[in-house]
């Protein structure tokens, strides 16, 4: 037949445009998303909760680059996946949430799954939330949310269906575009003035962040050729290599590397909107002009007189630097002294194992066990806190975090959604006793998918990071001591392995050894595991 019920159809489209896989719930309000599932060959990943589905498919798109997609049900469904697609939104991670919707809701009340607005409730968390009320629109919209993640900033979109225009007869989707429009790239003249204002510096320093992660390839060289001093985001590490001599690590965050920063007469900002989780501070601590390249003009708004803002793709840019400045120099020699910078990070370092006892050792254990390509996702949990920091990737775009939105109950998911996307390719999650609990429930998933996944459950028995906020808010702590239940019964209880390692090697054999299991396993760490 030329015609199918739309919802057949959309699943359809999506394949057509490249999705392989689907995380969600079925319901039957969206049962007719369902119907052309399997038609279209397309895998779908029965999540336990839609915050877990939302939560797969942000790990999922972070893997691969793809969007992630997520069908939900009308109102408890959409509002269930609301915290990950906030999530989504504050770290730039293209999701598409397709929803079912009530056909009427103005004159009508009390019908199962009401709300007043969904689709307004959606679009505070989503780049925009869009009703279609035909087959013709469904599928524009489709096009349009590809097209955006495919030329703009990535973030989430929603769309919603009336549950009549799901089951009704529609035609075919039109083929898919044969190119989508492009991100915005820099001028040659743009290019230029940023290599002549580089070069003609004394100490230039880099600050590169998750915007820059795919244009890493060029970095190494950028570097080299400039003689500047290089900082990363959280979202950055991996994009210079860790034996860069001028290389300062990520310790934005560090309040005193805004003194360090204050030595620089320029700063280059690449693909990074400098927020409060990436510095923990109003500002950089720059007193140099700044030049500051990203796809996203609202990330200009507050620069300075001496500034200069490039609309570009970092990705393009990089490359353009980097072919550009042999046409004019020689390579520069280093502008800044290597050895202070190697002192400064080892200082940083040393205070972040003061600040956070066993995390360090734990972290260098796991570092010297995982292969380079393992993909790691961590939830909001003292031990990431201390990771992000003193962790070096030894590849780009290979940790994912909820940085901005800071959501618990991130990693679980996510992770199960990066291991779907990299069947056979090593992938971690890590989480604290107290968010993993926020997302227990998707160990049913990762057994039912037979996943290779190791968690790793830093337990420490309460809201540590909580309880520390409150000392130095000289707040009698309370409210942050829970039960916990007995994690490794629970992982068993679903069908995964339990394990409870009680030294540094037994730590780095349990994971080896998940890391080949046919289950996932369940890895509880204490602070003592550290001695």
């Amino acid at each position: 037949m030329s015609q199918q019920p739309l919802g057949a159809q959309i699943s359809q489209m999506l394949k057509d445009r490249g999705v392989d896989t689907i995380f969600g719930i079925p319901g039957v309000h969206n049962v007719e998303l369902y119907r052309g599932i399997e038609q279209a060959g397309i895998t779908h990943v029965l999540a336990r909760h839609e915050q877990g589905a939302g939560f797969m498919a942000d790990g999922y798109a972070r893997a691969t680059g793809k969007p992630g997609v997520a069908y939900v049900i009308t109102g408890p469904g959409l509002t269930n996946i609301l915290t990950p697609l906030g999530q989504a939104y504050s770290d730039s991670v293209p999701v598409l949430a397709i929803s079912s919707g009530l056909d009427e809701t103005a004159a009508r009340r009390g019908q199962l799954h009401q709300m007043r607005d969904q689709r307004a409730a959606a679009e505070t968390v989503c780049a925009w939330s869009e009703e279609a009320r035909s087959a013709d629109a469904a599928y524009a919209l489709v096009d349009r949310a590809f097209d955006q993640f495919a030329s703009a900033r990535p973030r989430p979109c929603h769309i919603q269906v009336p549950i009549a225009t799901l089951g009704a007869l529609a035609d075919a989707a039109p083929p898919p575009p044969d190119t989508r429009p492009a991100p915005p790239a820099a001028s040659h003249a743009d290019v230029y003035t940023v290599v002549e204002a580089v070069l003609a510096a004394k100490k230039p320093l880099f600050v590169f962040g998750g915007g820059a992660v795919a244009g890493a390839a060029s970095v190494p060289d950028l570097l080299r050729q400039t003689g500047a001093a290089s900082v990363v985001t959280y979202a950055a590490r991996g994009v210079v290599p860790s034996d860069q001599p001028l290389y300062l690590g990520s310790f934005l965050a560090r309040a005193d590397s805004a003194e360090v920063v204050a030595q620089a007469d320029l700063v280059i900002a690449v693909g990074t909107t400098l927020s409060e989780v990436d510095l923990w501070r109003p500002t950089l601590g720059h007193n140099a002009p700044m030049i500051r390249v990203d796809i996203d003009p609202e990330v200009f708004g507050g620069m300075g007189p001496r500034d200069t803002a490039i609309l570009a793709d970092a990705t393009a840019f990089l490359r353009a630097m980097t072919i550009a400045i042999p046409a004019r120099t020689q390579d520069q020699p280093p502008k800044w002294d290597a050895a202070t910078i190697a002192r400064k990070r080892a200082a940083w370092r040393a205070e972040v194992a003061t600040e956070r006892p066993g995390i360090v050792p734990v972290c260098e254990a796991l570092q010297q066990l995982l292969p380079d390509d393992t993909m790691i996702y961590s939830d909001m949990t003292q031990f990431a806190y201390g990771a992000k920091e003193i962790w070096d990737m030894p590849r780009p775009g290979h940790w994912h975090h909820p940085y901005g939105f800071g959501t618990l109950g991130y990693a679980l998911p996510a992770a199960i959604g990066g291991a779907v996307a990299r069947r056979g390719k090593p992938t971690l999650a890590i989480a604290g006793d107290y968010g993993l609990q926020y997302t227990i429930q998707e160990l049913g998933t990762a057994v039912e998918l037979g996943l290779r996944l190791p968690i790793l459950v830093w337990d420490n028995g309460k809201l540590g990071e909580i309880e520390d906020s409150m000392v130095r808010s000289q707040i009698a702590p309370n409210a942050v001591m829970a039960r916990n239940p007995d994690f490794l019964a629970l992982a068993r209880a679903y069908g995964a392995g339990a394990v409870a390692p009680t030294s540094l090697s037994e730590l780095q054999d349990a994971v080896g050894a998940a890391l080949s299991a046919n289950a996932p396993t369940l890895i509880r760490v204490t602070p003592a595991i550290a001695g």
